[in-house]
């Protein structure tokens, strides 16, 4: 077998494309493979699919390659356009490539199983591109797969925000909870973001009025965009960012009582771990913090309450449900902890969205982890030039996108 032949079987060509020739450069550790097609060849209108079009005139391309061994590899080709009874002129359509690229389709499906797993820019170092080509490369893939994305069916949604670099710049994300992807993701944290999510999932054939849960925080701008854009939506407010809030009051109450109790310093995780997640010292010392006869901690009160409610509210029959929620927040607001008598007056006044969940049964833990995906990523690339390079990253981690690859 000759190496034209090898390599045409490698490349699986078809008629009237063959391996003219092939060159190696040692030094450069290079690879050069030049395709051609037959003289009198026939090629398909890209615009009708006929495929009796002869070619009109030809101009020379070149496509990067997987590589061959250690080396780069490339091929070239004169890429002809050709003149169709129907539609004119046009530039034919390679198997290899997709029009306009100058990378092959195996050479593209490498790249991107390669920037799911490793930062952009160590991908571009590693293949010997630079990471703005890899970037448009990208954006090609996720823009076209989500063009494709079918949201026909999304009924409960889920909304959270992420910071997108250090300071307060943030990206809201929307996912559906019952397939656990991302649908949409957008610059901010305001009302405005459910309106943009309003347009995308139209865009995708998706219907507002069929979204009948939605799953978010008590971000007062999100209770208003969700109320403007999905008004027949009925809100659950995310057990995760109730266990926040609480979390965040006991550490409140921490940082003011260690002033004068020096046995609550470098204690901060102990409050705010799950029990089963300590380890056995953390636990004993816990334990010795929360004797309230000996210690008469504030901070151990705000403990108690908070390790109550979690381990008990979401466990109720719903007929006892909002009983439950009134006692709590009585005992809260009698508790003289100030941090501890607003989260008592923000769960109360968001009662509605709180008992809510018995019905729903929703929650964002899908979000968190998408979260942890993206900002794992971002850590990995040390941040992103652009939101618009975040978002891409986001949806080719998390969209379920078919980017229509050679495997």
């Amino acid at each position: 077998m000759r190496d034209t032949d090898l390599f045409e079987k490698a490349l699986g060509l078809e008629e009237p494309w063959y391996v003219g020739r092939v060159t190696f450069d040692e030094q450069a550790r290079r690879l050069d493979v030049h395709l051609a097609f037959h003289r009198g060849g026939r090629f398909e209108c890209p615009e009708c699919g006929w495929g009796g079009c002869p070619a009109y005139d030809t101009s020379e391309k070149e496509w990067r390659h997987l590589n061959f061994f250690q080396h780069e590899a490339y091929l070239h080709a004169p890429l002809p356009r050709v003149e169709c009874w129907r539609c004119g002129v046009k530039q034919v359509r390679v198997p290899w490539a997709r029009p306009g690229s100058g990378f092959t389709l195996l050479f593209e499906a490498w790249v991107l199983a390669l920037v799911k797993q490793m930062p952009v820019r160590s991908v571009a170092q590693l293949v010997g591109e630079t990471d703005h080509r890899l970037w448009r490369m990208l954006d090609h893939y996720v823009s076209e797969a989500r063009s494709k994305a079918d949201f026909s069916e999304v009924r409960h949604v889920g909304v959270d925000e992420t910071a997108s670099r250090r300071g307060h710049d943030y990206v809201s994300f929307f996912v559906d909870l019952e397939r656990s992807r991302l649908l949409f993701g957008t610059e901010g944290k305001d009302a405005n973001v459910f309106g943009a999510f309003r347009v995308d999932l139209m865009a995708h054939g998706g219907v507002p009025e069929r979204v009948r849960e939605l799953c978010m925080d008590m971000s007062a701008a999100f209770q208003r965009g969700a109320g403007i854009h999905f008004p027949l939506a009925q809100l659950t407010f995310d057990r995760f960012h109730v266990v926040k809030l609480l979390n965040e009051a006991i550490e409140e109450v921490r940082r003011a009582e260690q002033l004068d109790r020096v046995e609550l310093k470098k204690t901060r995780w102990l409050w705010l771990k799950r029990p089963e997640n300590l380890t056995k010292a953390q636990a004993e010392k816990l334990a010795a913090l929360l004797r309230p006869s000996e210690t008469g901690l504030q901070t151990a009160k705000a403990y108690q309450m908070k390790l109550s409610f979690v381990e008990e509210f979401w466990g109720l029959p719903p007929a006892l449900a909002e009983e439950y929620l009134r006692k709590w927040c009585r005992w809260a607001r009698r508790s003289k902890l100030e941090p501890m008598k607003r989260v008592a007056r923000t769960l109360w006044s968001h009662r509605a969205g709180l008992l809510r969940w018995y019905f729903s049964g929703i929650s964002n833990g899908i979000l968190e982890g998408i979260n942890s995906l993206v900002q794992a990523a971002k850590a990995r690339a040390r941040g992103y030039r652009s939101t618009k390079n975040l978002l891409t990253m986001a949806y080719l981690l998390c969209g379920d996108l078919d980017l229509a690859l050679p495997t």
